[in-house]
C-alpha cells in the first residue's frame, strides 16, 4: 500500500453503495481496497506513471 494517503470523495447511489459494501464484505476486502485497485489498474491500462519519480520528472518538465 502507498505510504501517504489522500481522501477521494465519490458520490454514488445509496443502493449501489450498499450492494458494493455487501459484496466487498462477502469477499473479505474493504471498499477502499477495491477502489485503490481500480485506480491502479485504470492508470496502468493507460500507461500513466505515478509516484515519487514521476512527480519529480513532471515538476522538472514544467
Amino acid at each position: 500500500m502507498e505510504n501517504k494517503t489522500a481522501r477521494l470523495t465519490v458520490l454514488i447511489d445509496p443502493n449501489k453503495k450498499k450492494a458494493f459494501e455487501q459484496l466487498c464484505a462477502s469477499q473479505d476486502i474493504t471498499p477502499s481496497q477495491v477502489v485503490r485497485k481500480l485506480i491502479r489498474d485504470y492508470l496502468a491500462e493507460r500507461g500513466v506513471e505515478y509516484g515519487k519519480d514521476s512527480a519529480d520528472s513532471h515538476e522538472k518538465n514544467n
